[in-house]
């Protein structure tokens, strides 16, 4: 087994280096999410970690890791005395796939053991393996909500209970929860990044000299792992002490009523929702406390837990970004301090000695002479990949911009401006103007009819994994799924009297034979077992919501920027992006002014970016609408191929005004039609939504909607959910006619 990456020799990350250590002195803390651009060692620090916790004793062939001298009462390998052999081993890193069910993740009936011998035995899923380790999710934002949040109880109560299929089954699972996202590949609903403990944002050093520091040592420990890693072998085992002693002390620490003051002052004027911010803050600043090495809270402990454990909670709607105004957060402190710490600059008192090694775990031996800024890479910046494990994340789209400053960035232009250029060529007029938007509000449900197979999701109906049972089917060769039970023994019960006279089972006594007279029941009494063959099996059909590839098609010519129109515009954009964010859609974002159109943003699962790039977005020119409309049906084709079974749902805001090349009206329908027939040979749909204003309304864009088999909103208002009994759009399963 190759040598893992040494913790201490990752440069700089000083913030994600300080939340794990606190996390594995005390898990109490409720893990920690990482989130940070591709390269930026997340995966290599956190697998990094494991080889620092102190080794474990539990029980021999303990399924559940529980302690000897304090075991689980309710362990189903229980109960456990003290007469059980015991034995030490490394604390776990348990990896969960993206890809894991929720049985994998929760453990479930043993099935195999179920219908061969009858017996309703427990298989013990991922989090019974990860009790008193570390559960590491690379990607977390990318599984399931419902696995999440199964994970997060898990890591907040410590425990695991399973009920389903006759199995009642509850065990301990006290784990260090890390999990890492790449925000340009997807969000996390706030709900869910709620209830993760701390969070640290992560980016590559821009300082070539830092840069160059980390290549070297990643280089050198790909050319020799074990001699690498034994460089650092004496600053290893000192921060793994210094963690064991942390955890010692950490039951001495005292919370006074004064520092317990100053975290509910802080949260309160950081505005944050509910009492979970409080909590995790005073355990993060205790645990703080006992890693410096005092027994006492102090506002330097306030003041780190705070700059971890609140910078994902002030988060309003995913376009906000993450983050804590640090003088804001300096304010509050000195505010409220009872005169007992430094300031952040000032020495810690009860803190290590000068030759001890700090909260990054290097001593004074350490060959590394710089100290780098807390956001630069670890040496497994790059492919961010520890030893054997796999690369952090797929190349993203672009880089994820911060929608909050783009928004703020964004001018709005000082006049309306004309309806269209009017240049003989009807070019770009320089980078047109830029207008901001407007508040987004709660958006109608728009939905693709039928039944698709998608991903899952919060938007259309689909059979998927999860979700209500409504029927039963065979399997396909190959093919492993859900069973259903009930289904599977009605297929098996017609052949049981015939398997079993051909598995030679106990036959039943013919009426003439008299059993002995004897104390035992008769055989014939006795319930056969059930003969289930390969063809009885039945897999369970269930129906669920999808998530749909939601492509919009923006109009940003002269005529939509008149009139403060396009501010509108992209306010009700910005609601069906939040709409989308919201039921786990991707979503991608095509512009046509001035002649031309352009992929503005390939399509994502990061509503962030999007939300940014149509903030920026200009507006001026002509209308080339068939250009937009063909460019949108090249963009559908493409998805279709990189993900055949997610449904797309094209909305197009337009005014409908057709204006830009020869023939403009003529090409606009023709490339209506064939996007339709696109649309149609995915299963997918289109809205129109009709930005045309005024008095006399010419009805261009009721026309696109027709040519489009789409369903048509009149007016940009009714994006607005004004009435929760009517949001429902669902938009009508059109057919084209002559199409394939």
């Amino acid at each position: 087994m190759s040598s893992r990456f040494p913790f201490t020799a990752v440069v700089g990350m000083e913030d994600l280096r300080l939340a794990l250590i606190l996390s594995a002195v005390s898990p109490s803390t409720g893990g920690v999410l990482v989130r940070g651009e591709k390269g930026t060692a997340k995966s290599t620090m956190v697998r990094a970690l494991a080889g620092l916790l102190p080794p474990v004793d539990v029980v021999a062939g303990c399924r559940f890791s529980c302690a000897p001298k304090n075991p689980d009462p309710d362990c189903p390998d229980g109960p456990h005395t003290d007469a059980d052999d015991a034995l030490s081993r490394p604390a776990r890193l348990v990896e969960l796939p993206v890809g894991a069910s929720e049985d994998r993740v929760l453990g479930s009936i043993h099935l195999e053991r179920a219908l061969s011998d009858g017996v309703t035995a427990y298989e013990p899923g991922l989090l019974a393996a990860a009790h008193r380790g570390i559960l590491y999710v690379d990607e977390v934002n990318l599984l399931h909500d419902h696995l999440v949040d199964a994970l997060l109880d898990a890591a907040a109560m410590g425990t695991v209970t399973v009920e389903r299929e006759h199995v009642s089954v509850s065990h301990a699972s006290r784990f260090v929860m890390v999990g890492t996202m790449n925000p340009e590949e997807g969000e996390l609903r706030p709900q869910l990044l709620d209830r993760f403990g701390l969070t640290v944002e992560v980016t590559a050093s821009r300082d070539p000299a830092v840069r160059a520091d980390v290549v070297r040592s990643r280089l050198a420990y790909e050319a020799d792992p074990a001699g690498f890693a034994a460089q650092y072998a004496d600053s290893e085992r000192r921060l793994s002490a210094e963690i064991a002693a942390a955890r010692n002390r950490l039951g001495d620490v005292v919370l006074t009523d004064a520092a317990l003051q100053q975290i509910t002052e802080v949260c309160a004027a950081f505005e944050v929702d509910g009492m979970r911010a409080d909590l995790i803050t005073a355990q993060t600043a205790i645990a703080h406390a006992a890693w410096s090495g005092r027994t006492m809270v102090e506002t330097e402990d306030v003041r780190a837990a705070a700059r971890l454990a609140l910078p994902h909670r002030r988060r309003r709607n995913p376009f906000d970004a993450p983050g804590v105004d640090e003088e804001e957060l300096e304010q509050v402190l000195r505010d409220t301090a009872p005169d007992d710490g430094p300031g952040p600059d000032g020495p810690e008192p009860g803190g290590r000695e000068p030759d001890d090694p700090g909260p990054d775990g290097r001593g004074p031996e350490d060959p590394r002479p710089d100290d780098p800024g807390p956001n630069d890479p670890g040496p497994g910046g790059g492919p961010d990949a520890g030893p054997g494990g796999p690369p952090d994340g797929e190349p993203g789209s672009g880089p994820g911009d911060d929608a909050a400053a783009t928004r703020a960035a964004a001018t709005t232009s000082s006049g309306a401006g004309s309806e269209e250029d009017t240049s003989p060529t009807g070019g770009r007029a320089g980078n047109g103007d830029i207008q901001g938007a407007g508040s987004p509000y709660q958006a109608r449900l728009l939905t693709v009819a039928g039944q698709g197979a998608g991903a899952q999701g919060r938007r259309s109906k689909a059979i998927t994994g999860n979700g209500r049972t409504i029927g039963a089917r065979h399997p396909q060769v190959g093919e492993s799924g859900s069973p259903h039970l009930v289904a599977t023994l009605l297929a098996a019960a017609p052949h049981q009297r015939h398997r079993q006279d051909t598995d030679h089972a106990p036959s039943r006594l013919a009426d003439h034979d008299a059993p002995a007279i004897t104390d035992d029941p008769p055989p014939c009494r006795r319930r056969p077992r059930v003969r289930l063959r390969h063809e009885d099996l039945r897999l369970a059909v269930r129906e669920g919501r999808e998530g749909n590839l939601v492509l919009f098609c923006v109009d940003a010519s002269g005529s939509m920027g008149a009139r403060q129109r396009m501010r509108e515009v992209k306010a009700g954009i910005l609601s069906l992006l939040l709409d989308a964010y919201q039921r786990r859609d991707k979503v991608g974002l095509v512009t046509f002014r001035a002649g031309d159109a352009e992929l503005a943003l390939p399509p994502t699962s990061s509503v962030e970016t999007a939300a940014a790039r149509l903030e920026s977005l200009p507006t001026g020119g002509r209308t080339p609408l068939a250009e937009g409309l063909a460019e949108t049906a090249r963009v559908v084709a493409v998805e279709a191929v990189r993900d055949p079974r997610r449904r797309p749902l094209v909305v197009v805001v337009t005014d409908g005004r057709a204006t830009a090349g020869a023939d403009a009206v003529a090409r606009s329908r023709t490339a209506a039609a064939s996007l339709a027939r696109e649309l149609y040979r995915r299963r997918g749909t289109a809205v129109v939504v009709d930005c045309e204003t005024g008095f006399v309304r010419l009805g261009l864009a009721e026309s696109l909607a027709a040519h489009l088999n789409a369903q048509h909103l009149p007016d940009l208002s009714m994006i607005m959910n004004t009435n929760r009994s009517h949001s429902t759009g669902s938009v009508h399963d059109h057919r084209v006619k002559g199409a394939a």
